[in-house]
């Protein structure tokens, strides 16, 4: 069995490392930048900045050898306007599969979660990298049937969120590991309350990571 190192860097903010290859889910204004430090490919799941920061993304993508960039077709918009590269920028829907520098990552959904029936709901993509890592953004959408998710990226506070559903989805979706994350909005008190409720009724594999604390994913 192979695997893979996880390390979260805030909010949404997922590096995902193997064979020195870096592969980078949601570098947004939230997350710290260090994120993006030797990345090799990055996805990223909607237009709202807490999940892409658009100029930094865009210096990021425009050195020679740069990193390629798979997202939303609105995201790929908004980096070619800040001036990325566009031969590295990738416009994906759901139900596309593709190679993202060593990594395989199927694309999954394709709508935000609701936040109120006035605002209409963005594009949103989730990814499941080498079938056992599903980052799903602003969203519960689930793994494809018969897949066994080694450690899902579990969304806890977010506007369009209740507490309840990260629960059931965390149960729906029953992976090995279920590392919290979108949580930015939450002061201390918040996130122990998180971590207690989700904790307690979404299963023994809970686990928050410190920024930078790795944890070894399991893939076929």
């Amino acid at each position: 069995m192979s695997s893979l190192i996880l390390t979260t860097w805030g909010h949404a903010g997922v590096r995902l490392e193997r064979d020195d290859h870096v592969l980078v889910i949601d570098p947004g204004t939230f997350t710290d930048p260090r994120i993006l430090d030797g990345a090799d490919a990055v996805l990223v799941t909607h237009e709202h900045p807490d999940h892409v920061d658009v100029p930094r993304v865009a210096a990021a993508l425009a050195p020679e050898g740069g990193p390629e960039l798979w997202a939303p077709a609105p995201v790929v918009e908004l980096l070619t306007g800040a001036g990325a590269p566009a031969a590295r920028l990738h416009a994906v829907d759901g139900g596309a599969s593709f190679d993202a520098a060593g990594f395989a990552v199927q694309a999954l959904g394709q709508v935000h979660a609701a936040i109120h029936p006035d605002l209409p709901p963005p594009a949103n993509v989730a990814y499941l990298v080498d079938g056992a890592v599903l980052h799903p953004g602003d969203s519960f959408t689930p793994a494809p049937g018969g897949v066994r998710v080694d450690v899902l990226a579990l969304p806890v506070a977010a506007p369009w969120l209740k507490l309840a559903e990260a629960v059931d989805y965390v149960r729906q979706v029953s992976p090995r590991v279920a590392v919290p994350i979108h949580d930015a909005i939450l002061n201390d008190a918040g996130l122990a309350l998180v971590d207690r409720v989700a904790g307690g009724l979404g299963g023994d594999g809970y686990r928050r990571l410190a920024p930078g604390e790795p944890l070894e994913v399991r893939t076929a």
